[in-house]
C-alpha cells in the first residue's frame, strides 16, 4: 500500500465538506421509521383501540329487556345482569347465563316482527 493510495481511502472516508453529514444523515435515515411507525398506528392500532371502546360503551349500556345475539350465535333476550354476567331467555323456561364479554351484539328492535 503506497502513500498516494492511503490518502485516497483517507479522503474518500471523510466527511463532506462543509459538516453536512452529521445529523441531517441520521434524520433522513430515522425518517422512515418515524413514517412507517405512524402509518402503522393510523392503519392498525387507531381502528383496534376504536372498536374495543365501542364494544365496551355496548356491554356497558346492556339493560333488561334487550334482544341480543351471543359470539356462539345464541338468540335471547336479557333478563337479569350482574357485574361478570347475564341471564338471558332463549325459550320459554329456558335461562342460560354466560359471561357478559360473550354477548356479540345487541339487536334492533324491528316492527315487522311484532305484527
Amino acid at each position: 500500500m503506497n502513500l498516494a493510495y492511503a490518502a485516497d481511502i483517507a479522503y474518500a472516508a471523510a466527511a463532506p465538506p462543509g459538516n453536512a453529514g452529521g445529523l441531517a444523515a441520521y434524520a433522513n435515515m430515522l425518517l422512515p421509521f418515524v413514517a412507517m411507525a405512524a402509518i402503522f398506528y393510523f392503519i392498525v392500532m387507531r381502528p383496534q383501540q376504536r372498536q374495543k371502546a365501542d364494544r365496551e360503551r355496548m356491554l356497558g349500556a346492556l339493560k333488561k329487556g334487550d334482544r341480543v345475539v351471543t359470539t356462539s350465535g345464541i338468540h335471547g333476550t336479557v333478563i337479569q345482569l350482574g357485574e361478570h354476567t347475564v341471564t338471558l331467555r332463549v325459550a320459554d323456561q329456558v335461562k342460560l347465563e354466560f359471561d357478559r364479554v360473550s354477548v356479540g351484539r345487541i339487536m334492533e328492535v324491528t316492527s315487522d316482527r311484532d305484527a
